[in-house]
């Protein structure tokens, strides 16, 4: 549950979530909107709010992104938003199956 994340952790979901919806190298309208939605859903203060837009203007660096800092506890709500952006413009390309897929996998999570 997304009430769930402390600080350090809602940001390290917007970052992932970014980065999947750079997956297919453009980010969508229905991407934005539901971006915009999560940084409402997760109260990000101002500062953190222009991070995430600053992401969507321009991917998070991928030496920020590692599966592994997802604690264990945040698996399924991490995966289950990713899987949301990858699939909210009605239009899941193989880049963005593999890397889910990925994802998944690095996380235990695979076929869940």
């Amino acid at each position: 549950m997304l009430s769930n994340l402390d600080t350090e952790d809602r940001m390290r979901l917007m970052r992932f979530v970014c980065s999947f919806a750079w997956a297919d190298l453009k980010v969508r309208r229905q991407e934005r909107d539901l971006i915009a939605r999560l940084v409402s859903r997760l109260a990000l203060d101002p500062s953190e709010a222009a991070q995430v837009e600053g992401w969507l203007n321009h991917p998070p660096d991928v030496d920020d992104i590692d599966p592994f800092e997802i604690p264990d506890e945040h698996r399924r709500v991490f995966l289950d938003t990713v899987r949301e952006v990858v699939e909210i413009d009605g239009e899941v390309t193989e880049m963005e199956a593999d890397t889910f897929s990925l994802l998944e996998e690095l996380l235990g999570e695979s076929g869940a």
